[in-house]
């Protein structure tokens, strides 16, 4: 199907905390070889693996220092390739991540670039002369803290790292280096993956005058833990020119059938971008992270997942909860859950109802929330720089959770972050054939999501009820579907009308007559047979 991913659903998988195969604490492809099953039992369309290339590991692979290998860590070539070829098997299509706005400072291009600004790849990274008093060329800042500006003193020149200073970005104004980064995608795309996810997807391009950002004057309920948030980035992303790199893009990956899925980091018109960036002829699919802070409210999905249906017709969105860098949205939205369990249930059964695809974050299936960690514990440059707030990534990162075993099933030896009690009490083994466990229940809304062109496909038209609930009909005439939520840990009552009985894997909703009781986190699934009505 040349568009599988449409609707699809794509489960993340972290190589290093997935499953260790060799007992070094330390999660390997052979170890996520071995529980692909596990994915093909859940009943996803796709799995997306985040880095697992060579790399000095200062951002966990995120700073890649040689993008067509494995880093011996996680395994070999051939590792990768049994992989793909038993996920194929299972009719698992296989996304790999691409960290193209950046290298390691140990990639061999970093190292020619640097050593003078005469030689081939000098232009290969963003280099700029210091202002006239010494200090960088403009005011950008660092997504990790500090200026987003290094000095060097071989080239007398300072380097943009919008990341760590480890990690500098490469100049895409230079077309050897888009060259570059398509052969680097020809490479994988040869090895038979069936797509890819971009990295910090509008980080591409940045501002050749180097103007300075203005100040973010956005009023925010707290202040901000990252001085990276005060600034309005105008100038050092979001560039006009990453539109027409993601069309050159799009054309390599059209010759092989392979799909895309970018990665929006930005904080004011996110919604807006994600549209702009997956216009025809761009990138298939664009997630953000927009979903993935703390308001858990009707209004709230309501105006992001209707915006961007109302200004990007012919754009395709992926929605997800949670990632490998926010809190797991159990814990972020625990207040609203009669029990974590519950809530789990629930936001399992709201994001598989939504238009768009969907990306579900390993361990998500199980309802796991956040691990507690100790500044002692932690691995993350991000959560070390910022202690104790903003939190850092590790606490999510945490290794998957398989059973009851030492460990919880994912290595012999000692994990790279620990397995809490918490947190291995929410393990596969313990879910799996258990009526009403989140992992269950997850299979049964996986199953009943592919088996729903309304659910898959179909056009969503949201009612206007009061909070806390969401309601919005998915699809039209045969099949179309009413979808409705309680987002409380508090039961309420609707009158229905133009629907039949709920159906499919409906939550803590019972219907008598025009009368349906939502319970604590319902969600309730209603066949429309009519002109569909709400009230409360």
């Amino acid at each position: 199907m040349q568009d599988w991913w449409r609707g699809a659903v794509t489960y993340q998988v972290y190589p290093r905390s997935f499953q260790d195969s060799d007992g070094d604490g330390i999660g390997d492809l052979p170890g996520i070889t071995r529980r692909l099953e596990h994915l093909a039992g859940l009943g996803v369309e796709a799995v997306w693996l985040s880095p697992f290339f060579r790399s000095p590991m200062k951002d966990m692979g995120y700073d890649v220092s040689d993008y067509c290998d494995v880093d011996p860590v996680f395994g070999t070539l051939d590792d990768f390739d049994r992989l793909v070829t038993r996920a194929h098997e299972l009719g698992l299509k296989v996304i790999i991540d691409q960290v193209l706005s950046h290298t390691s400072d140990q990639h061999p291009a970093f190292a020619e670039s640097r050593r003078d600004r005469n030689n081939p790849k000098a232009d290969w990274y963003v280099w700029a002369d210091p202002r006239h008093d010494g200090t960088p060329p403009s005011n950008w800042l660092s997504v990790f803290g500090g200026p987003a500006w290094a000095w060097d003193a071989r080239r007398k020149q300072y380097y943009l790292h919008n990341f760590l200073t480890s990690q500098p970005d490469l100049n895409y104004h230079n077309p050897a280096v888009q060259d570059w980064a398509l052969a680097n995608l020809r490479f994988w795309l040869d090895r038979g993956v069936d797509g890819f996810r971009f990295d910090t997807i509008n980080y591409f391009f940045h501002d050749p005058l180097f103007r300075d950002n203005p100040a973010d004057n956005r009023v925010k309920a707290e202040a901000e833990g990252n001085p990276y948030g005060m600034q309005y980035h105008l100038f050092d992303k979001n560039q006009p020119e990453t539109l027409v790199w993601l069309e050159r893009m799009r054309g390599l990956l059209d010759e092989y059938g392979a799909a895309s899925v970018g990665e929006m980091g930005e904080s004011r018109h996110a919604i807006q971008m994600m549209g702009d960036y997956t216009a025809p002829g761009r990138l298939h699919q664009c997630y953000s992270f927009e979903l993935m802070g703390y308001d858990y409210s009707a209004a709230f999905f309501r105006n992001r997942i209707g915006s961007f249906f109302a200004e990007a017709r012919d754009g395709w969105p992926m929605w997800a909860f949670s990632n490998h860098d926010v809190v797991r949205h159990v814990s972020r939205w625990a207040r609203h859950g009669e029990s974590p369990e519950a809530l789990a249930r629930q936001a399992g059964s709201l994001l598989l109802s939504f238009e768009g695809s969907i990306c579900l974050r390993q361990g998500e299936e199980l309802g796991q929330t956040d691990t507690p960690l100790d500044l002692e514990e932690l691995t993350d440059p991000q959560g070390i720089a910022f202690w104790p707030e903003p939190l850092g990534r590790d606490n999510t990162r945490t290794p998957m959770v398989w059973d009851g075993s030492r460990n919880a099933g994912f290595t012999t030896g000692k994990p790279w972050l620990p397995v809490k009690p918490e947190q291995a009490a929410r393990h596969v083994a313990g879910q799996a054939g258990v009526p009403g466990s989140v992992l269950e229940h997850y299979r049964a809304m996986l199953a009943y999501r592919r088996g729903s062109d309304a659910l898959r496909t179909g056009r969503t038209r949201f009612l206007d009820l009061h909070e806390p609930v969401l309601g919005f009909v998915r699809g039209d005439g045969d099949g179309a579907l009413l979808c409705l939520f309680n987002l409380s840990p508090v039961a309420l009552s609707v009158t229905v009308s133009g629907v039949g009985d709920c159906v499919g894997p409906s939550l803590n909703a019972v219907r008598d007559g025009d009368r349906l009781t939502l319970g604590p986190n319902a969600a309730a699934f209603l066949p429309v047979t009519g002109t569909v009505a709400v009230h409360d």
